[in-house]
């Protein structure tokens, strides 16, 4: 084998290390499995409601972006609700769809991609998106 090839591939495991080391759990998942969640979007639970959704007082109080993207999952919990998450927590015990991580422990303060989606969906549901046009978007970004 010559020096430069071992250099090379040195060189390309090197960045993969790195790479799961520098990337945030969330993002690690997500490119560990390229970029796509398995199985299918879920349907929006009857009589599904915000209250779940972590409470402004739960929040950072020095993250406004995080509590006025919490206020909006609060207004829209159904379409949320049939959202899937793909940042790899949904095939954690008790995960439902992108509404769980905005619920209880709130892993979605700490979680860019949940962050992300959640974004899009306001975005696009204040425009008047339906829900399937929603998760057409949500999967050409984040799918």
């Amino acid at each position: 084998m010559k020096a430069s090839e071992t250099r090379r591939g040195f060189l390309a495991s090197a960045g993969a290390v790195a790479a799961i080391l520098i990337l945030p759990p969330g993002l690690w998942a997500l490119s560990a499995r390229h970029g796509h969640a398995a199985g299918p979007h879920p349907t929006p639970r009857k009589g599904i409601t915000g209250a779940k959704v972590a409470k402004r007082e739960d929040l950072p109080a020095d993250s406004p972006a995080i509590v006025a993207l919490f206020d909006a999952v609060r207004q829209i919990p159904a379409v949320f609700d049939g959202i899937r998450c793909n940042c790899g927590c949904s095939t954690t015990p008790g995960f439902y769809s992108l509404l769980s991580c905005y619920e209880g422990d709130a892993m979605a303060v700490d979680c860019k991609i949940c962050q992300g989606q959640g974004r899009l969906v306001v975005r696009l549901n204040k425009s008047g998106k339906s829900l399937d046009q929603i998760r057409e978007a949500v999967d050409a970004q984040f799918g």
